[in-house]
């Protein structure tokens, strides 16, 4: 079994407590208006998968191909669009909102986005370089990375050697992340410890591939509505009451 993943948006971080009083630091994810916009089937792609889109777009951000397929697929154009390979019992029918409760308490995820950009960094800050000493005849080189080609032999500079350059706005995945809980009125999933990216960055979220996963929901959990017989009787009640104490008085 492979479930689809969601795409989220990044809050923030907390610190959330257990029944035992301990803390746990805690990231704040929203799932937000997450939604299947589209399946990939065998027959027509070679591959089962999901597509999932959040974040609806304004049309004059749209391109012209993705509005068509937008609305040949009868759903809205998203600005984030992803795929999901899935499973063949795992398909979720197109136009289906998805909620924080596809993930389950206790249950491990991997996460992945876009980590925060640094810009041009030195070797000791993006590849944490010892350095050279600050005294014993050191001049302005305190922070150089020191010889890089060696001697005569090879006598050139080796390919994938530790530099200075461009540092972070990169992808970046973190595995076995526990979920703490979910909050199903706000959409919310809290995930212990850190996720890459800055808040407001997108966030994918699936089940951890190596950890057994239990009890998960097959495709998704559904969001059920209120039957319109029990809203009706629910709104009537608090006017029969009042009339049964106008008849007492």
């Amino acid at each position: 079994m492979k479930r689809s993943g969601l795409i989220t948006t990044k809050i923030g971080m907390t610190r959330l407590y257990d029944d035992g009083g301990v803390a746990h630091p805690v990231t704040v994810l929203s799932v937000g208006d997450c939604a299947v916009i589209g399946n990939r089937t065998i027959e027509k792609n070679g591959y089962v998968a999901n597509v999932l889109g959040m974040r609806e777009a304004k049309a004059k951000h749209v391109a012209k191909p993705q509005a068509v397929a937008a609305e040949k697929a009868g759903v809205k154009p998203y600005r984030k669009v992803v795929e999901f390979r899935v499973s063949d019992d795992c398909v979720i029918p197109v136009g289906t909102p998805l909620a924080a409760s596809h993930f389950v308490a206790g249950q491990f995820v991997d996460v992945q986005a876009t980590s925060k950009g640094k810009g041009f960094q030195g070797a000791m800050k993006r590849h944490n370089f010892g350095g050279k000493e600050a005294t014993h005849g050191v001049l302005k080189a305190h922070r150089s990375i020191g010889g890089t080609g060696m001697r005569e032999w090879p006598g050139r500079v080796l390919k994938g050697k530790k530099m200075a350059g461009q540092m972070g706005n990169e992808t970046v995945t973190v595995q076995n992340l526990k979920v703490f809980g979910v909050d199903d009125a706000e959409n919310l999933i809290f995930v212990e410890g850190a996720v890459p990216g800055a808040n407001g960055t997108f966030v994918l979220v699936v089940d951890a591939v190596k950890k057994e996963q239990k009890d998960l929901p097959v495709p998704t959990k559904m969001k059920v509505a209120e039957p319109a017989a029990e809203k009706a009787e629910s709104a009537e009640q608090p006017a029969a009451e009042t009339e049964t104490e106008a008849v007492a008085e």
